[in-house]
């Protein structure tokens, strides 16, 4: 008999009994009923779902490196935590001919005996004879390997105790996690718990729920796993050092983003930074909002500016600035451009115009979405469709549209239930419902260069479902942790998909954006990585992100109100230096984080700096970094510096991490030595005005750090051109090449 694959989620029909177990059981019931004693009150009928299952779990064999592995371990395969009962019976009980339990020797079933560690097994020993979990298992093949019951209580959630409590240092505290059910019973199952700790150097857990606090300040999050169902804590542990209250009583905040972040750092102990200097929010600023460094002559006259609200202006300013809509266009390319080379050039060219357009136009973001996803037409002639072009599937488009606009990561789910989360297949699948009834004509896959146009539409019901591919039930859209959507005929489910979404009281996608473009500015995401919101990875501050995104809806979906939000902040405009309390925080915007420039703006920043054009296949010359339009215009220095390759599946992430390739390669660059030598060049320019050296010397610091030198650096800027004589050419070429190799200019600070 060929055996069925279970991988899914939810109850189903098992295959049929084997014969040969049947027979086996029904001999095993005669031998019962006249040697058996009667059952005890510690024999009492046991649930495979609520008693023998949890022990299993517990014990780590329906775990991803063990028995729930894609491939199982050993030819005997467990679901995910115990997410699909009736395959689990069916394997345990049925699989191998039934081999693995005995019933007329409930003793010497390979299940316990492997278990046990008495015979050979790859886990080794997993219970201990006599424990709770071996007498479960034996009583359970003693009553017959009873399975799944449709009637029995159904496990509703778990509830963790104490809650997010503040811990000294080498303190312990013992945790009770109790389950609730469908019949509003309750059930203390600490024992039965997967306890893990994502910040073991803070707080440790054991595997029977104590806590261990270490010997280091900071936050730790708990995940508590049982049978699916998932709890999260903090443990909070504050510096030593006695902050006065009075401290943070006077730390200026200059909007509600400061007293949510204030609130966080006196829970954990910590002061934020110094505000940062002039010159240091000017440049901030202006890479962060425009990807481009402000003119020498913009830079002298901000720092010169006396009006207290002058960096109120610079926003503004900064904000109506052109180069906004090129800078952010690359963002967001990274995210939903496609690869030129599977949909097409125009196409890729089309969507890439659109995304610009939509920043010149500061279009609403919700706006932008809906135009995105409920798009319809010819590649060849509306951007948006190439995205349709790429993500043809509607599995791929289940996955990349929650991640993009949810922040919701569903991938694991399209094989199995999710490892540490509640998403299962169904969620994956009902999620690709909104995609299926796309229908397309023309040719599928474009040629790089000369492809013809795909024509896509929204084909209805008749046209196009997604079915399970396990149960091939007809999924009936339902986006993650919304209602189901059954359709009415003709109406396009994208359209209802994107009603939800927009919703202001919807959990995912105004948070979604606001954390993504907060991490844009702060170098970190309130919820990090930016597009993994689940239980399991709660946000930093959790009442900051409800502000903000409330506060976007508030206005509309308007990005550039966000942005000049987040940059009003003195928590944006806190200095990177640290202080004794918030050296190891990284996470609570205590200071600014520091950060490589991308790619682009890097790029652009050199050319700004020695003030030459750079040339770009398919561009006009003097086209700037930030308007290459696809990710294959040929660049080593943008390769060198973290482009995403052009190859590669969106969504395209960027490390901004420095590495030796890159230091090495704008210390040798010829490219570079070019632009120093270039005759046009800001350098020869400077020198051909005969400006005095002090001069020159500022406008080189002007150019590359929106500040002047200070004495120390003047001093040996004058002595290295005094050292050269006459020769002020090189003098100046190498002033320059010193300050582009420097971290000051590499990285926003």
């Amino acid at each position: 008999m060929k055996k069925r694959s279970f991988r899914t989620v939810g109850l189903h029909s098992p295959p049929p009994i084997p014969y040969s177990f049947m027979l086996r059981a029904a001999l095993a019931s005669l031998a019962f009923l006249f040697v058996a004693p009667a059952l005890s009150a510690a024999d009492e009928p046991l649930s495979f779902v609520n008693d023998v299952m949890p022990h299993l779990v517990k014990a780590g064999c329906a775990s991803g490196n063990c028995h729930a592995k894609p491939e199982g371990q050993n030819n005997f395969k467990l679901s995910v935590m115990a997410n699909d009962l009736q395959h689990d019976h069916h394997e345990i009980v049925f699989d191998g001919r039934g081999r693995r339990v005995s019933l007329s020797a409930p003793e010497e079933s390979l299940l316990l005996k492997k278990a046990l560690g008495e015979l050979p097994h790859e886990g080794g020993k997993r219970i201990e004879p006599g424990s709770e979990a071996y007498d479960t298992l034996l009583s359970w093949i003693r009553q017959g390997v009873p399975g799944p019951v449709e009637s029995e209580r159904k496990l509703k959630g778990i509830r963790v105790e104490p809650r997010n409590e503040s811990y000294t240092k080498k303190a312990a505290q013992q945790l009770k996690v109790t389950a609730a059910f469908s019949d509003g019973s309750e059930r203390d199952v600490t024992r039965l718990a997967v306890f893990t700790s994502q910040h073991g150097d803070i707080a440790k857990v054991s595997d029977s729920g104590l806590i261990q606090v270490g010997e280091y300040s900071g936050e730790a999050v708990l995940v508590i796993n049982y049978m699916g169902k998932v709890d999260v804590l903090r443990v909070t542990v504050p510096s030593d050092r006695k902050i006065d209250s009075s401290l943070y009583a006077k730390l200026p905040a200059n909007n509600d983003i400061d007293r949510l972040i204030y609130e966080r750092h006196q829970t954990l102990g910590i002061l934020p930074s110094e505000t940062c200097t002039d010159h240091e929010f000017l440049r901030r600023a202006s890479l962060d909002l425009i990807g481009r460094l402000p003119s020498p002559g913009l830079a002298r006259s901000f720092l010169e500016d006396k009006r207290g609200d002058k960096r109120e202006r610079l926003i503004d300013t900064l904000l109506e600035d052109p180069n906004y809509a090129d800078h952010w266009s690359i963002v967001w390319g990274d995210l939903i451009r496609p690869n030129p080379s599977r949909v097409g050039v125009k196409p890729v060219y089309l969507i890439d115009q659109w995304i610009r357009d939509s920043f010149r136009q500061n279009k609403p973001y919700d706006k932008m979405v809906r135009e995105l996803l409920t798009a319809v037409g010819s590649t060849h002639e509306y951007g948006p469709v190439a995205m349709w072009r790429d993500k043809r599937d509607p599995a791929d488009a289940s996955a990349f549209v929650s991640r993009i606009f949810l922040g919701v990561r569903l991938d694991c789910a399209r094989c199995h239930h999710h490892l540490t989360e509640k998403w299962t297949q169904d969620d994956y699948f009902q999620m690709a419902a909104f995609f299926g009834q796309m229908q397309r004509k023309g040719q599928g896959i474009s040629a790089p260069i000369s492809g013809e146009p795909e024509y896509w539409w929204n084909g209805g019901s008749a046209f196009g479902t997604v079915k399970h591919p396990i149960t091939e039930a007809v999924m009936t859209p339902k986006p993650p942790d919304g209602p189901e959507m059954p359709l009415a005929e003709g109406q396009d489910p994208r359209e209802k998909l994107v009603d939800w979404m927009t919703q202001p009281e919807n959990p995912f996608f105004a948070k979604a954006i606001v954390n993504r473009v907060w991490a844009q500015l702060m170098g970190v995401g309130i919820v990090e990585p930016v597009d993994d919101f689940r239980a399991s990875n709660p946000p930093s501050n959790g009442p900051l992100l409800d502000a903000l995104a409330a506060d976007f809806v508030k206005y509309d979906y308007d990005l550039k109100q966000l942005l000049r939000t987040i940059a009003r902040s003195r928590s944006y405009q806190l200095s990177s230096k640290p202080n004794e309390t918030n050296l190891a925080d990284t996470r609570n915007f205590a200071r600014f984080q520091k950060r490589r420039l991308g790619a682009e703006v890097l790029l652009d920043a050199v050319s700004d700096v020695t003030g030459t054009a750079e040339k770009f296949d398919g561009l006009p010359l003097g086209s700037r970094a930030v308007q290459t339009w696809n990710h294959k215009l040929p660049s080593e220095f943008m390769d060198a510096f973290g482009r995403p390759n052009s190859s590669q599946e969106c969504p395209c992430e960027r490390d901004l991490k420095p590495s030796v390739v890159q230091a090495l390669h704008l210390m040798n660059s010829s490219r570079l030595q070019e632009k120093l030598a270039e005759k046009t060049s800001r350098i020869h320019k400077l020198i051909a005005s005969e400006k005095e050296v002090r001069r020159l010397i500022d406008e080189v610091y002007l150019a590359a750090y929106s500040r002047f030198p200070d004495e120390s650096e003047r001093s040996a800027a004058l002595k290295y051109f005094e050292a050269k004589g006459e020769d002020r050419h090189t003098a100046a070429e190498d002033l320059a090449w010193a300050l582009i190799n420097s971290a000051e200019f590499v990285f926003n600070h």
